[in-house]
């Protein structure tokens, strides 16, 4: 009896342990595929990075020269060293249109999360879903009916027009995010301000704007790349003065062929605010992403 006694803990550890080095191989596995997703998704950004050094012959050459001498002939073309235009009202322009709708959709998105949440309304469920099918429409249809009125109504080259516009084109995606992040918000601490005499912009502001704070940031990070990244509005409605990023990225692609090498450099400087922006909130993003995620 003692003898089996002693065997039947060792069985059960080593069954025990069979579990736990398949779980260290499973999460090995998925650390791998991971680790490669990450490596196929930063190839070409590495390589536009490298492409912006060359120059044009080296850019342009097949296969492609890894031992090519570097340059910043690409950049000083990009910021209008060698007399081309200067990207700088670009950029401003861009940055005030994406800044300033991520402010207006916040503002316009936290009280309506707030009542589909927390405060629920009747029917929210379909509130939320009439929400989500004003994104079904395609942009090129709305396209024509918004040009004409930004032509009869003296919008066109204004900045503030795509300010309008983008707050429109966020707003459904934004209600939607925040109002799983807010679900998330005890009610109970609602309650005790509320019974502290607490108004509804105070408990937005002071209690479920900081409890909601990451998915507040996630979701403004989401709607301030959308913006930051929107060409088409932004072609079509925009000439000299309201020019964005973007636009102004599509002029290096001209009838005399395509400068690969200063269409990275541009690219890489027009992408730095969206990677600086995602970096800066990136602890942020994973929180907000996940909140909610699981009850």
């Amino acid at each position: 009896m003692s003898a089996t006694t002693a065997v039947r803990p060792a069985a059960s550890g080593t069954t025990g342990a069979k579990p736990v080095r398949a779980r260290r191989k499973t999460g090995a596995g998925l650390g791998l595929v991971a680790w490669l997703a990450g490596i196929v998704f930063f190839l070409p950004i590495a390589w536009m990075a490298l492409t912006s050094f060359h120059s044009e012959e080296d850019a342009a050459t097949n296969p492609p020269s890894f031992a090519a001498s570097l340059t910043l002939d690409g950049y000083r073309e990009f910021f209008g060293a060698d007399g081309g235009a200067s990207p700088w009202p670009a950029l401003i322009n861009s940055a005030v249109a994406s800044v300033a709708s991520t402010l207006f959709v916040l503002v316009l998105a936290l009280p309506a999360a707030y009542a589909l949440s927390i405060r629920p309304v009747k029917k929210w469920t379909d509130v939320l879903f009439f929400f989500l099918s004003t994104k079904m429409l395609p942009v090129v249809a709305g396209l024509l009916p918004i040009y004409l009125f930004a032509k009869n109504t003296d919008l066109l080259d204004n900045i503030w027009l795509l300010v309008i516009l983008y707050t429109s084109m966020n707003l459904p995606i934004a209600v939607w995010m925040m109002q799983s992040f807010l679900a998330e918000v005890p009610v109970a601490i609602i309650e005790a301000a509320r019974v502290d005499g607490a108004k509804l912009p105070t408990i937005l502001a002071r209690v479920v704007a900081p409890i909601a704070l990451p998915g507040i940031a996630a979701t403004s990070l989401i709607c301030f790349i959308f913006s930051w990244n929107e060409l088409l509005f932004a072609r079509v409605l925009t000439g000299v003065v309201a020019e964005t990023a973007p636009v102004f990225l599509t002029g290096f692609i001209t009838s005399q062929g395509l400068f690969l090498a200063k269409v990275c450099a541009a690219s890489l400087v027009i992408s730095l605010p969206v990677l600086a922006a995602g970096f800066a909130a990136q602890d942020k993003l994973v929180q907000g992403l996940s909140l909610g995620a699981v009850k």
